[in-house]
């Protein structure tokens, strides 16, 4: 295991917050309530109601004196406007951009900061994969476009999101991702407790070192004795993640896949990853397709270990992406993921064999074009490293 990792820490709280109108409001009441300090790191961030409402919460916790730092990926928050931009720095907000776009950098552009986080008074922390947009949130509406969660966490788990987000801002002035010293955290990935409440840890993925949080995946998907449910809105597993997931299959235990249905922001990705449905249908494992709206949370139960927050599992992510994730055992959210599966399986529509391998032809051809362009792409970058 190279790299360091963060413990497992007891005596956290853990509340499940489902979809934009449940969390924003949330996410603006602890600004409104913060004294010290705020920070908050996002990926996509656009002009929108959703924007101005959390922006205008910013001022205004800046303006009485709370110390603000906003990390937005540069690529994700192009359409923040110049505008929203200086309302922030104007207030005194401490506002940085990673990884700045540059055409003589090509390749290094594709390098993002996907993380979701809000801190606040180093007391509590919300991480999920929301971002600051319309899609997931508008004033005033009681549904939202994409489908998503969010976890709010107190306890000593908040000073480990805290020192993240720390190494992070500060390793932004240099333009690169943090890379941890091999003085920080654990020489190796700690053990599962096998029973405990309000047991939590960071699980974080860095740019070109992503062990931490895929090896955590490994070991759980290899060691379930009873099921396996994994929700993803892009599904372009790792070939070691889909063999994981079959031989559980053949162990007999449940395992089912929550994925995008038709209304997706990526259809082409979407067709890349169906070539992987027979396989796994052939192993036995279930494939649900959620259909009432795009669904954009990620999250992993395994017996009852919950894994909640930005990392998609797929190649590009793991390649590319800072991410962070919420590893859990705490029967409280347990219970709350069980209940969240459940309501979203019953929403979604089975995908079945049979019916597969009658989809029609132009579903085939869509298939055959975007899986063939994923493979040639991600064979290129795998030469260049």
């Amino acid at each position: 295991m190279r790299g360091a990792v963060f413990p497992w820490r007891d005596g956290n709280r853990f509340e499940l917050l489902i979809d934009g109108p449940q969390f924003f409001p949330r996410m603006l009441e602890e600004i409104a309530s913060a004294r010290e300090q705020i920070e908050l790191e996002l990926y996509l961030v656009e002009a929108g109601a959703c924007a101005e409402t959390v922006i205008q919460a910013l001022v205004l916790a800046a303006e009485r004196g709370v110390r603000v730092r906003c990390l937005f990926d540069d690529y994700g928050s192009l359409a923040l406007t110049l505008t929203l931009r200086q309302r922030l720095t104007l207030a005194g907000v401490e506002l940085r951009f990673y990884n700045r776009l540059s055409w003589r950098r090509w390749v290094g552009n594709f390098y993002r900061d996907h993380r979701k986080l809000l801190l606040v008074d180093q007391r509590l922390a919300v991480v999920g994969g929301t971002g600051l947009t319309d899609e997931f949130w508008q004033p005033g509406h009681d549904t939202s476009e994409w489908h998503e969660v969010m976890v709010h966490i107190t306890g000593p788990l908040v000073l480990d999101w805290q020192l993240l987000f720390d190494r992070q801002w500060i390793a932004n002035r240099h333009r690169r991702a943090w890379k941890p010293h091999a003085n920080f955290g654990l020489p190796r990935l700690p053990r599962v407790p096998d029973t405990g409440e309000g047991m939590g840890r960071v699980a974080y993925a860095d740019a070109r070192q992503h062990r931490d949080i895929l090896q955590s995946l490994f070991r759980a998907l290899n060691s379930g004795q009873k099921r396996i449910w994994l929700a993803t809105p892009y599904f372009l597993p790792t070939w070691k993640i889909r063999r994981s997931l079959r031989k559980a299959a053949a162990r007999g235990l449940d395992v089912r896949l929550l994925l995008t249905g038709p209304r997706t922001d990526h259809p082409s990705v979407r067709y890349a990853g169906h070539r992987y449905y027979p396989r796994l249908l052939k192993a036995g494992v279930k494939i649900f397709e959620y259909q009432p709206c795009f669904l954009h949370l990620k999250m992993v139960l395994v017996d009852d270990w919950v894994s909640i927050g930005s990392c998609n599992f797929d190649h590009w992510n793991l390649r590319f992406n800072l991410e962070a994730n919420l590893e859990a055992l705490d029967p409280s959210l347990t219970a709350a993921a069980v209940a969240s599966f459940e309501k979203d399986f019953g929403l979604s529509q089975q995908v079945s064999l049979e019916e597969w391998q009658r989809r029609p032809l132009w579903r085939r051809v869509k298939q055959r074009i975007w899986g063939w362009v994923d493979r040639v792409v991600v064979n290129l970058l795998d030469r260049r490293g």
